[in-house]
């Protein structure tokens, strides 16, 4: 799994509906303007609010396949400021569903475009299909916003932990699946899923608890900080 975020520089990103072979280097200025790339634990967190410059972001259009260099906007909507400015739907998720044990420490929070916005669906979608309702879409989010900050990523060269890709930083080694496997949205959440329910009482762990029993990370405490916005994506695309 995935270290530490700042061992991404250069990063790759993949588009699951371009040739899995296309890979495109950012550049280590490009990828280090990321917002948010969090290297304390949670409780000494401070939140994130500000995304990537206009340079960074037209490195990603191009790495995840996008036409022209033009950046797209990021969603200024409740899954970034965690007020929704989204019509109200019905049958949204209540919030104790989502975070019935409250988040643990301070929150971060970056905004996400289309790229980030078509994973999280995907991962949500997943979540529905294998039963883990919004709680394990909630987990999931999160863990996708600490390991990849929802992008799809593939092989980062020298500066990947290990063979560690996608969307959760997968490892191959490890047998979650091959890189083409791993890469694959919907397998990459299916695969953290069905790890998931195999967490005995998952549902009442707290989520940083339930995500690193998955994931072992070296830095366990981090996924606690995407809690609430995970939250506010989920639902608001439930």
């Amino acid at each position: 799994m995935k270290y530490d975020f700042t061992r991404w520089l250069p990063a790759i990103a993949k588009d699951s509906n371009s040739n899995p072979n296309r890979k495109l280097l950012l550049s280590v200025a490009g990828v280090a303007a990321i917002g948010g790339l969090a290297l304390a634990p949670t409780a000494v967190a401070a939140p994130v609010t500000s995304g990537p410059h206009e340079g960074a972001v037209a490195a990603i259009e191009l790495a995840t396949g996008k036409d022209g260099a033009t950046p797209s906007p990021s969603v200024e909507s409740g899954l970034t400021t965690g007020g929704s400015t989204d019509k109200p739907r019905a049958g949204k998720p209540d919030r104790e569903e989502l975070i019935p044990h409250g988040v643990q420490g301070a929150q971060s929070r970056i905004p996400l475009d289309e790229a980030q916005r078509e994973n999280a669906k995907a991962i949500i979608e997943v979540a529905k299909e294998t039963g883990v309702g919004e709680r394990g879409a909630v987990i999931g989010v999160a863990t996708a916003l600490q390991e990849s900050k929802l992008y799809n990523l593939g092989h980062l060269g020298m500066y990947n932990d290990h063979d560690s890709q996608g969307l959760f930083q997968q490892r191959p080694s490890s047998g979650w699946g091959s890189p083409e496997q791993i890469t694959d949205p919907e397998y990459a959440s299916t695969a953290f899923f069905q790890a998931l329910k195999n967490v005995g009482g998952w549902q009442d762990l707290p989520l940083t608890t339930a995500a690193q029993t998955v994931q072992v990370s070296a830095y366990p405490f981090h996924y606690a900080q995407w809690e609430e916005q995970a939250a506010d994506i989920v639902a608001q695309l439930w």
